[in-house]
């Protein structure tokens, strides 16, 4: 199986979840999407709410099925879909795709919890940081959550526990962004940027490593 596509995390469309069915590796998810523009053939790569998954068989009755392995399932809120719920989807980006939004993998790297949600006047959401990923949380940087790229308005001064996203008229209107609710669970995924860099700079302090501003050698 292969998870190789590139997003920009613009939904294409809204699906709604047909089954979720336990499998001896995992779990097969089949998605009705609401419309589909394009071929979809077994290989594929769509993501879903933000998860890139392959397209396990040509759809059939308008259903995409797709198989999670448990790694995923634990990684993510996909766990929490049932029956009926709506998901995002976006199928991968192409050379000519226009790249709206931001670079995104379709690889969560945790899950946020809503912790509060402001709908009069500007609308803006609250979420708790998952662990670890508070120095990739960059005030206006870009984050994407449950696969749509959105920036960041503000962060946790003190320790990042927490940042908001705040969310126009057109997001509300294209994506189920608007049913979040405190206590609903997303799947975050950080800038592929400030993740690459934080990453170095970790590498380049550790144990043996060169030091931030030091010389790796000559002149």
């Amino acid at each position: 199986m292969r998870h190789s596509g590139m997003f920009t995390g613009l939904i294409h469309h809204l699906g709604r979840v047909d089954a979720v069915e336990p499998t001896p590796t995992g779990v097969r998810l089949r998605v009705r999407p609401d419309a589909w523009e394009g071929p979809a053939a077994p290989g594929d790569s769509i993501a879903i709410d933000g998860v890139c998954l392959t397209l396990a068989e040509p759809p059939v009755g308008g259903v995409f099925a797709f198989d999670a392995i448990p790694e995923t399932m634990r990684m993510t809120a996909l766990g929490d879909l049932t029956p009926g719920d709506r998901v995002h989807m976006e199928a991968s980006a192409t050379p000519t795709t226009l790249l709206g939004g931001h670079i995104v993998q379709g690889h969560v790297d945790g899950v946020a919890e809503v912790i509060s949600v402001v709908s009069e006047g500007e609308w803006r959401v609250r979420l708790r940081t998952p662990s670890g990923l508070e120095a990739l949380m960059v005030p206006k940087g870009s984050v994407t959550l449950a696969g749509v790229s959105l920036t960041i308005a503000a962060v946790d001064a003190g320790r990042g526990s927490w940042f908001e996203v705040a969310l126009i008229p057109t997001t509300l209107e294209k994506t189920k962004l608007g049913d979040w609710k405190p206590g609903t669970r997303v799947n975050v995924e950080s800038d592929v940027i400030a993740r690459t860099v934080a990453h170095q700079l970790r590498f380049l302090a550790g144990p043996g490593g060169v030091r931030p501003g030091a010389r790796a050698g000559g002149m």
